[in-house]
């Protein structure tokens, strides 16, 4: 089955965002690209909550949401009950937070990495898998 993925992001973002969306596509994800498609300013607590919510009612099964930085938005998103994004600057990170927290959500920040990198850190989320076992316990304890 085809996952579905929720994107998102502020202007600040944007262009990234739709590298984003034509990489994960090359790889038979569904996009759910949200927007915005606009450069002019934008609140990122908006695209964050809406992405997160399309994740959390089931709509999609992950989530990928940009901002300058990728903690604003980042944020948003976890104010979203059920929600536990990460935002991550490396491939590593981004494997463990699907790995060991079980995230349902990555956060990227546009300023802070370029396009080839964001794409390696987008892969490396994507193709993780939750392991389970004792941090299926840290999960649980997260979700209160």
């Amino acid at each position: 089955m085809t996952k579905r993925i929720a994107l998102s992001s502020d202007h600040a973002a944007i262009d990234l965002r739709q590298a984003v969306a034509k990489h994960i596509a090359a790889k038979d994800y569904e996009v759910v690209d949200i927007g915005p498609t606009s450069p002019e300013s934008t609140h990122y607590p908006i695209h964050g909550k809406a992405a997160a919510d399309l994740v959390a009612n089931g709509e999609c099964d992950l989530g990928i949401i940009l901002c300058g930085t990728g903690q604003g938005i980042m944020m948003a998103a976890n104010k979203v009950d059920g929600i536990r994004c990460g935002v991550c600057s490396d491939t590593f990170s981004a494997a463990m937070i699907r790995q060991h927290n079980n995230a349902n959500m990555l956060s990227i920040g546009a300023r802070v990495v370029g396009e080839g990198v964001a794409l390696e850190i987008v892969d490396a989320f994507l193709d993780a898998d939750f392991e389970g076992g004792r941090h299926a316990t840290r999960v649980d304890m997260i979700e209160g």
